[in-house]
């Protein structure tokens, strides 16, 4: 029987846990570059216009940043299984650091979406307040929203 089989095989699980988070942040980062691409193929088709070369780099960046913190997560869970497997096996008693590390991993997770989706909107915005400059500025169509059937999209045209 394994001393401590009990620990042993919840520090497993926890380390697991982490690999499977950082593996998913991974492929959501590799599909996010990856849809770039696929989008620079279809918008000309479907949208008539080339994805711009902003968007382009902002969604490389976005994808490798994603698979860089994956990388990083299964770095940091790998040393913290070793250093619990470690502790489990030693006579003395350790003060554990409890949750701490994993809360700021998940701080971290929620800011670097917040930035993202900042960004977007920010983008967003931007394009909004140049349309309605655009139209301020005496353009001849008046604008026109138009939303799809699903309410989803909005739309909106100089």
């Amino acid at each position: 029987m394994i001393k401590n089989f009990g620990d042993h095989a919840a520090n497993e699980r926890r380390f697991l846990a982490w690999v499977r988070t950082a593996i998913a942040m991974m492929a959501f980062g590799f599909l996010i570059e990856r849809f770039d691409v696929f989008l620079e193929i279809a918008a000309p088709s479907l949208a008539g216009r080339n994805v711009s070369v902003v968007g382009q780099k902002f969604a490389n960046a976005a994808g490798l940043t994603f698979i860089v913190l994956g990388t990083v997560i299964i770095i940091i869970a790998a040393t913290r299984f070793f250093l619990t497997a470690r502790k489990i096996d030693s006579d003395d008693t350790h003060p554990g650091l409890g949750t701490q590390l994993d809360i700021a991993l998940a701080v971290l997770l929620v800011l670097l979406v917040a930035v993202y989706f900042y960004i977007c909107l920010t983008r967003l915005l931007r394009l909004s307040n140049k349309q309605l400059m655009m139209r301020r500025a005496g353009a001849s169509k008046p604008a026109k929203a138009d939303i799809s059937p699903n309410g989803a999209f909005l739309t909106l045209t100089v």
